[in-house]
């Protein structure tokens, strides 16, 4: 699917993704420092993905894990920081809320450490039972796996 604005359109096409470019960005991210470019690839291929162009430039990319259900998980969300500041990000939230597999579902859930003000916009809220919620985190995993990696040739 292709949604299209001014001289910008946003694709769910993955075969029009520039991978190196989403790798690059998001090995330098908070969230994801190091991860390797295969990790890129598999989680492009097991999810639904937004890319977001200028004319035949990658700027931006988003990624939902989802059942297309009952849930999805919003992830790697970004826009190049040359980019910025044109209202991208609000149309790409509102191209993924609007998808039609991402409609009726119970639980759509993201995490952030800087953006909570956009997702606001758009009816996300901080967790109102966190008791309830469990995970398995493990934060720099991919760091470790590199120095890992550089200390075991």
């Amino acid at each position: 699917m292709n949604w299209q604005q001014d001289e910008f359109m946003i694709t769910t096409d993955a075969t029009t993704f520039d991978i190196p470019y989403i790798h690059r960005f998001l090995s330098q991210t908070y969230w994801a420092e190091m991860i390797p470019a295969e990790t890129v690839e598999r989680s492009i291929r097991g999810s639904l993905c937004f890319g977001v162009f200028n004319k035949q430039q990658q700027i931006g990319f988003a990624r939902v894990i989802t059942d297309k259900a009952t849930f999805a998980y919003l992830a790697d969300v970004f826009i190049d920081e040359a980019w910025r500041g044109r209202g991208l990000s609000k149309w790409l939230m509102r191209v993924i809320l609007g998808h039609p597999e991402l409609q009726g579902l119970r639980n759509f859930t993201l995490r952030t450490a800087d953006a909570h003000g956009l997702y606001r916009q758009f009816g996300f809220t901080e967790i109102s039972d966190p008791d309830r919620w469990m995970h398995i985190l493990r934060p720099g995993l991919y760091k470790k796996l590199a120095e890992a990696a550089k200390s075991n040739p």
